[in-house]
């Protein structure tokens, strides 16, 4: 080009407009976006979006040897007061202190709204306290507490209520939140051997907003170490939930990529700088990448309102596909010089594989997801636009030093070889085939997402602990009753709760919790004060009153001392809205029920043993509108979906890129010189992961499509290369193809070091893709070519 700062700046201007329309781009991060929709999981996917999962952060407070219940209580009670500063901008709410006020606030609203809370048992109970001999008693019980130092709590309670009706209704709300083995002292939830105290954090921010919860976690070590130091050989504070172990997995990704792919980038960046002679090499080498990334979001943009954050993550290491363009030309012009002749050679090639390599990427959009249809179509894109981009940015950009050109690296060397013709790597790599007969089957799909968690041992520590208090780490699962609105929901709520009544009574349930025992639909409601309603008959609110009246006379008290109990007993009651129970902060209603435009949910929580897991799905089978969700099975359901769907994608790729070989090549023998080595890279990668016992996951598997986008590649390349009439071209596309298969090992292998098992994962994966598709396109493809198509010795395969 005559005028070089013209082109610079076009380039400049389309990238400035390319980024200016992808910065408009509205992410979302629903992670359920990835799972394919069927109409089998249509109804348990819209429960699960409407039923909150909250997430808590658990703090374990423990008295230590020489501690004492008082040193536990004071811990607690410090810690409480270091995170109120905290509270607006990180914290929910926080469970497992009810102070004397909120106990109050709760007594008050069960005196409020009394008959909600009665059962026929206490009605039993009241029965018999109505006897004359029994109020006497009553009485004078009362009367004793309300001379002596009480506290304001009991002596509020008698005036108000001497029989004390609202005290025994106020023991239904032990069944929700207070667990089994744990008591109430000092206004701490405390174990029974009052050795720990808990509390339960409810975190603002899901596990997802990482930035937000690591200054979270760093503020709770923070006051963990300056209340430690307080408390020391007394008490000690302990963390325990998702919050902290999604902090801890960020945290070691971020070590391990900083260890392992900052140290690789590095030695590539030298490499390419000393390969191709040019300090500016690797600007030049992205700048292709850049353009293809920014056009694939730029579409995007302008056919969604919004997009799947999590299909641009696993897009972005797809993109990795494009730089093998970049890799060719430069590689190309290196050794040949930047001629229109060279041009004509590698234009076919590159647009040949990027087409390819897009169809096989939009066959994501067969699947039913919109995770994975947004990663069709920015993958497909990006490499398109990629390719177009290193065909026209580079020529204009690199220029070879001569010394370059008459240079011969080791990765020269190299590519010269004769792999085809090596009996002993030849021999190998059938074994390896025949014995993948064998392994492939060993090769399934791991659905437990808790294997690709970090769990430092600190973490592991606290779990084992914790276990033993709470059985932290039995299965706990969702029974949650559902309908068009919120009464039609809690009706069924409440059908399903005496379900759980009856499975706990025949031994099948460890233990619940539930707001089904509150009676909050309005039917329960109106029901129950029919039923108080039909207990207080007029005779028998004047008998009681007159009683208590005469009763109190002979003690000195003032017949007005029962006038509030009098008016409670006359008053009218009325049903009351679920916004009422939300405002009490003692019974977290808002955690088990929720209402939206188009669906409420209400939730309980069972504990089970995994040997009554099948009756209770069978009894709760019977409930209509009602599911029985188990998290970690339905992940794993809905990623076996997703496997599935990827199996069908192999199927789906290969038959689009079988056609457009077909069509590029108009020859059946050269589609299927390009066409088998790909499928033997697929069948080899499975049986050597066989043989090693490793197994797919959700992160790996779709990493597996950048290793099928980089075998097409490689294919595509060594067939236009083995049909090249200059014998000096083939060794050129395999120094490339060497540079690309360099990039990648030094990239993704490294990550093999890392600790984290996720990124271990997929580098052991990469690796073995990699390796096999180099190793079958440098020797078994030019046997199958010299075969079916060139009856002979391979004149353009150096010696």
């Amino acid at each position: 080009m005559q005028r070089p700062w013209m082109f610079k700046g076009g380039l400049l201007l389309v990238l400035g407009l390319l980024f200016f329309t992808a910065s408009k781009i509205n992410f979302n991060e629903d992670i359920s976006k990835l799972i394919p929709a069927t109409d089998k999981n249509k109804t348990v996917q819209q429960v699960l979006d409407h039923v909150n999962f909250s997430d808590k952060l658990i703090v374990q407070i423990s008295k230590k040897a020489h501690g004492t219940t008082d040193d536990l209580v004071a811990l607690a009670s410090q810690f409480l007061d270091s995170l109120y500063p905290y509270q607006k901008e990180y914290v929910e709410n926080v469970q497992g202190q009810i102070p004397d006020d909120e106990i109050l606030e709760t007594l008050d609203f069960v005196y409020g709204n009394l008959p909600l809370f009665l059962t026929e048992e206490e009605y039993k109970t009241i029965d018999r306290k109505l006897a004359k001999d029994s109020i006497d008693a009553i009485v004078a019980k009362n009367y004793a507490v309300l001379v002596s130092p009480t506290g304001l709590i009991a002596k509020k309670t008698i005036v108000r209520d001497p029989l004390g009706i609202s005290v025994s209704a106020a023991q239904k709300l032990k069944k929700i939140g207070v667990q089994e083995n744990f008591i109430l002292r000092d206004g701490f939830l405390m174990s029974a051997d009052k050795a720990h105290v808990l509390l339960f954090i409810t975190p603002k921010f899901n596990t997802s907003n990482t930035k937000k919860n690591e200054d979270f976690v760093q503020i709770l070590t923070t006051l963990q170490e300056q209340l430690g130091v307080a408390k020391i050989n007394k008490a000690s504070i302990q963390y325990y939930g998702g919050v902290l172990i999604a902090v801890a997995n960020a945290k070691q990704i971020k070590r391990d990529i900083q260890f392992t792919v900052g140290i690789s980038l590095s030695t590539l960046l030298l490499f390419l700088v000393f390969f191709y002679k040019r300090v500016t090499i690797p600007i030049v080498l992205l700048l292709p990448t850049l353009f293809g990334g920014l056009l694939g979001l730029a579409v995007l943009q302008l056919l969604r309102e919004d997009i799947s954050a999590i299909s641009l993550g696993v897009g972005a290491i797809l993109l990795g596909v494009t730089l093998d363009y970049s890799l060719h030309i430069l590689t190309h012009i290196r050794n040949h010089g930047n001629t229109p002749a060279m041009f004509k050679a590698l234009t076919k090639p590159i647009l040949m594989s990027s087409i390819t390599t897009a169809f096989a990427f939009l066959c994501l959009l067969l699947v039913d997801s919109e995770a994975l249809t947004d990663l069709g179509i920015f993958a497909a894109v990006s490499v398109l636009g990629a390719s177009i981009g290193a065909l026209v940015i580079i020529p204009q950009l690199y220029r070879p030093r001569e010394s370059a050109k008459t240079t011969h690296t080791l990765l020269d060397r190299i590519a010269q070889r004769s792999f085809h013709t090596h009996r002993g790597l030849i021999i190998a790599l059938i074994a390896a085939l025949v014995v993948s007969v064998f392994t492939f089957q060993n090769v399934g799909f791991d659905k437990d997402l808790s294997q690709l968690n970090y769990m430092p041992a600190a973490l592991k520590n606290t779990e084992r602990s914790l276990d033993s208090l709470t059985n932290v780490s039995s299965k706990s699962l969702y029974v949650v009753a559902y309908g068009n609105n919120l009464q039609d929901a809690l009706e069924q709520y409440e059908r399903t709760f005496l379900k759980l009544e009856q499975l706990q009574g025949q031994g099948l349930l460890v233990g619940y919790n539930t707001v089904a025992t509150l009676g909050i639909s309005f039917k329960s409601q109106q029901a129950a004060i029919a039923r108080w309603e039909d207990f207080w008959i007029k005779d028998k609110k004047d008998t009681l009153i007159n009683r208590l009246v005469s009763s109190g006379k002979e003690l000195g008290m003032k017949p007005k001392a029962f006038l509030k109990f009098q008016e409670q007993l006359y008053r009218s009651f009325d049903p009351i809205q679920i916004s009422e129970f939300e405002a009490l902060n003692a019974i977290p209603i808002s955690e088990f029920v929720n209402e939206t435009e188009n669906m409420a949910t209400a939730t309980a929580v069972i504990k089970i043993k995994d040997e009554n897991r099948s009756a209770i799905e069978t009894a709760l089978a019977a409930e209509e509108n009602t599911v029985l969700l188990d998290r970690q099975a339905i992940n794993e359901a809905l990623l076996a979906t997703l496997k599935d769907d990827f199996n069908k994608l192999i199927y789906y790729c290969s038959g689009a890129v079988a056609l457009l070989l077909l069509v590029f090549y108009r020859d059946v023998k050269t589609t299927l010189v390009t066409l088998l080595p790909i499928l033997l890279t697929w069948w080899l990668t499975l049986g050597v992961m066989g043989m090693l016992g490793l197994q797919f996951n959700v992160l790996n598997i779709i990493v597996s499509s950048f290793v099928f986008g980089l075998g097409v590649d490689y294919c595509i390349f060594m067939t236009n290369g083995l049909m090249d009439g200059k014998a000096t071209r083939l060794p050129t596309y395999k120094t490339a193809i060497l540079l690309s298969v360099l990039t990648t090992l030094l990239g993704m292998g490294a990550l093999i070091f890392a600790e984290h098992p996720a990124l271990y994962s997929i580098s052991v994966v990469s690796m073995i893709g990699i390796t096999s598709a180099v190793l079958i396109s440098f020797t078994i493809q030019p046997i199958l070519y010299r075969l079916l198509i060139f009856k002979g010795n391979l004149k353009n395969e150096a010696s």
